[in-house]
């Protein structure tokens, strides 16, 4: 399907990106041409949808099961007081059609599996793991390398957080295929080993700085643009405000 060229409005709205040579109009169209896919519209998930539809992204689907509570709002800041008890996707989609309204929005309502992600992940160009969850995180990340599709991977910790992209699919510059997640970790930690962040608790600031490093990552891919993070595990540490680039292989 051919995509509509860029209204007066949207060559207005994303004026800044136009000016932009490594984006221009021709990165814009990208833009409104993708099919990205998010999972987790909480802390993560927040701030990749909401500058993903400030860019112009085309369609958001959105994967999520859950409701607001009260305890989210500290960090999952595209909800409100308003939307506690609200479906987060529902009360996502809102938040995006309140940002941009030329965005599409795809609810999946939801608890993405090792079984249902296949067909979920082949829908869309490109996947963004905002998962709080090892399970989740082992099944979207075998589901985009069998089906070919970009993945930008991120987790966080009290205080932490790493970015990695992963497109195991493809050789890398070196000659080598691109490792995957399960290169990465190859086997999921004991139950209990990684507290959640219930009970270790989580600065809600951090989450907006990894949550945006994803969305960054996601508009370079689309847009053909930079070095994306592949084979590169970006860490950030929020106390000593310093960040490290680990590179990692396939093995």
């Amino acid at each position: 399907m051919t995509t509509p060229p860029l209204s007066d409005e949207e060559l207005e709205r994303y004026a800044r990106h136009i000016v932009l040579p490594e984006i221009g109009g021709a990165g814009q169209q990208k833009l409104k041409r993708a099919r990205v896919l998010v999972i987790g519209a909480g802390g993560l998930g927040a701030p990749v949808l909401a500058y993903l539809a400030a860019a112009g992204v085309g369609t958001l689907g959105i994967v999520d099961d859950d409701t607001v509570s009260l305890s989210n709002l500290q960090r999952q800041v595209i909800h409100g007081t308003n939307d506690i008890d609200r479906p987060k996707g529902e009360s996502a989609a809102a938040a995006i059609s309140r940002i941009n309204p030329h965005v599409a929005v795809e609810l999946h309502v939801l608890r993405l599996t090792a079984e249902n992600a296949p067909a979920l992940v082949a829908g869309y160009d490109l996947v963004i793991d905002g998962s709080d969850n090892f399970a989740t995180r082992y099944a979207v990340a075998d589901a985009c390398a069998r089906e070919g599709k970009p993945l930008v991977h991120a987790a966080v910790g009290r205080f932490d957080g790493s970015v990695t992209v992963l497109k195991p699919y493809e050789i890398g510059k070196d000659g080598r295929q691109n490792p995957s997640y399960r290169d990465l970790f190859p086997q999921e930690p004991p139950e209990g080993l990684v507290p959640s962040c219930a009970a270790a608790g989580i600065v809600g600031a951090l989450v907006g700085v990894i949550g945006t490093i994803q969305a960054m990552e996601a508009i370079k891919l689309i847009a053909g643009i930079g070095e994306p993070l592949v084979g590169r595990l970006l860490l950030y540490d929020a106390l000593s405000a310093s960040f490290e680039t680990i590179r990692y292989k396939r093995r």
